[in-house]
């Protein structure tokens, strides 16, 4: 139990809901967290010994707690989110981006401008995003210059300027780009009206714009004006093909937001999709470092608000992967199929991709950190007490009747060891005896590594079922190594990884990378062995043909055979094409030995 102090502390701790602070003796912040009861959860850190070796640290570190009382679970939430940004204990998670992202700004003022910024200036000014990409808003800009002729100039256009003549048109209107508000050649009322059509587009709704553009499509046509009704065709076109590129779902889905969440041992990756009328206007994924074995129930919780927050994200309904709890103003769907289910699904894989370049630049900037990550994730996996940082992985299982060898190959720190692979020929056992074999081949190599005072592994992987990990288990027990070294075996057919004295088999993830590392380990013992077992397969074919041809040595046939690819090919050679490759003297002694022996 915790000191006086603290028990103190946490009995005089509220029943509501509210966020709690942890402290250092020098009153440095270590974790903020939110609860639904206060006093029962703050608790729960004290009155029991936790599974991760961290959170045993920072319980041992908290001298002070302090706390916030708020009315509901969600002010809970936001002012958790808030206060980790802003302290940034220790031992919470990191969000890791903090860029600044472009905004496009409708500016209040008369005959408004149009334009990306980074900056919110509070003076009335409408601003639409923030966008993920400049790509995007770029994109969205030059289709809006396409479709409507605004000004770009950055003059007080207010009517006593206008009527007093201050201004002359420019190039932008000589070349159409602008109908010329300056000069007064297009009034107020049309110009907003534009403006209002851009509104809509920038909120995903394109409806009303193709509507107006139809309209004064056909009311030119009928006036016979069908240059301009060209001219507005081809935006119709623009603006169809922009939204024919941008809808993925069906139109019927409107104002949701769509959150993911793919994580590993150290990081956990959340993608958003934000879509208004069938389309996907806003797209980001955003990195969140652990520190704690975090849920990914806590982990998406405090992304969404953070995403939320900084996106200004509005919708009454997000689409999440399992149930969160945001309270009750906002309406969560966890689709099983259709639309909703599709979308969800699109943000995964964004999520997943995003995962994966991630780790694809750590690997090449950080390999230690990709190896450490690699290391731990395994070590969780296969619930074992220390990191395998050293894999032994033996087969023999498909090289049975004659020749009989196995295969032993090294892995450290999740990478081959190649100087380290060892071949072995099978001594102690006659005929194709899997089992027997495993025992003695592992026996050797254990004993030969305790005798030398070499470094044991921390994993040996067996290639095979039950039966083959009892006879590798034998020769460890044998060695008193038992308990010292964590063994599994791997059966084939469906990756099932048996743990000595458990009949029950564990199942990874098809796609986690404990099980390609193992799959990988296995398959190069697999391809190590087969290579030594050809090699001793073709020398003993050799050594029987140089045997029987005297006169003939280890040398010639190894050149011939190098020539004619096989025994066979050797025998119905005539002796002009042997001699070719060897002389004539030897090639004469070849010839009549086969022709004698047939």
């Amino acid at each position: 139990m915790p000191n006086p102090t603290l028990e103190l502390q946490i009995q005089t701790l509220p029943d509501g809901p509210g966020v709690y602070q942890y402290y250092d003796k020098e009153g440095k912040i270590l974790y903020v967290g939110k609860a639904k009861n206060l006093k029962k959860r703050v608790s729960s850190y004290f009155n029991k010994v936790h599974d991760t070796a961290k959170t045993n640290v920072l319980v041992k570190k908290i001298v002070t707690i302090k706390h916030i009382v708020v009315p509901t679970e969600t002010d809970a939430l936001l002012l958790e989110n808030n206060l980790i940004k802003t302290l940034q204990p220790r031992y919470n998670v990191l969000l890791r981006d903090d860029k600044s992202y472009p905004w496009i700004c409708i500016k209040k003022e008369p005959f408004s401008r149009i334009f990306s910024t980074r900056r919110l200036v509070k003076d009335g000014s409408e601003y639409f995003g923030p966008y993920t990409s400049f790509k995007t808003v770029h994109t969205i800009l030059e289709l809006i210059k396409e479709l409507y002729p605004l000004r770009t100039c950055n003059y007080d256009l207010s009517q006593s300027n206008i009527e007093n003549g201050k201004f002359k048109v420019c190039l932008e209107y000589h070349i159409g780009n602008c109908k010329g508000p300056c000069e007064g050649y297009e009034s107020l009322e049309n110009y907003q009206k534009q403006v209002d059509g851009i509104r809509e587009i920038l909120k995903g709704n394109f409806k009303e714009s193709l509507k107006d553009f139809k309209k004064v499509m056909t009311d030119l046509a009928k006036e016979m004006h069908f240059e301009e009704a060209q001219k507005i065709k081809e935006k119709i076109e623009v603006l169809e093909n922009y939204q024919s590129r941008s809808t993925i779902v069906s139109p019927k889905i409107t104002n949701i937001d769509v959150f993911s969440i793919v994580s590993d041992e150290s990081a956990a990756f959340v993608n958003f999709l934000q879509i208004s009328h069938g389309s996907i206007i806003r797209s980001h994924t955003m990195e969140i470092k652990k520190k704690l074995e975090e849920t990914d129930e806590e982990l998406l919780e405090l992304a969404i608000i953070e995403l939320r927050e900084r996106f200004h994200l509005l919708s009454k309904e997000i689409v999440v992967p399992f149930e969160v709890n945001l309270g009750a103003s906002i309406k969560v769907t966890v689709p099983q199929l259709g639309d909703k289910k599709q979308i969800l699904d699109l943000s995964i894989r964004n999520a997943k991709f995003y995962r994966i370049e991630q780790l694809k630049q750590l690997q090449i900037v950080d390999p230690d950190r990709h190896a450490n990550r690699i290391m731990a994730q395994m070590q969780k996996d296969l619930r074992l007490t220390v990191e395998p940082r050293h894999i032994e992985c033996f087969d023999n299982s498909n090289i049975q009747g004659t020749n009989p060898v196995a295969a032993c190959v090294v892995f450290k720190d999740g990478k081959p060891s190649k100087k380290d692979y060892r071949h072995f020929n099978i001594k102690t056992v006659e005929g194709p005896d899997d089992f027997a074999s495993m025992t003695e081949v592992v026996y050797r190599r254990y004993k030969r590594l305790l005798d030398e005072n070499e470094p044991l592994p921390q994993l040996i992987i067996i290639d095979g079922g039950k039966g083959q990990l009892s006879s590798a288990l034998k020769s460890i027990d044998d060695l008193g190594l038992r308990g010292k070294i964590a063994i599994i075996g791997i059966a084939k057919r469906l990756e099932e990884l048996f743990y000595p004295g458990d009949s029950v088999p564990l199942y990874l993830d098809k796609k986690s990378e404990t099980l390609k590392v193992i799959q990988q380990l296995r398959n190069e013992a697999h391809r190590f062995g087969i290579t030594h077992h050809r090699d001793k397969r073709s020398k003993a074919a050799l050594n029987s043909s140089i045997e029987s041809i005297p006169g003939i040595g280890e040398k010639t046939m190894t050149t011939l055979i190098q020539h004619f690819k096989s025994v066979k090919r050797l025998k119905l050679a005539s002796e002009k094409e042997i001699s070719d490759v060897i002389g004539i003297s030897k090639a004469k002694k070849i010839t009549d030995f086969y022709n004698k022996n047939t």
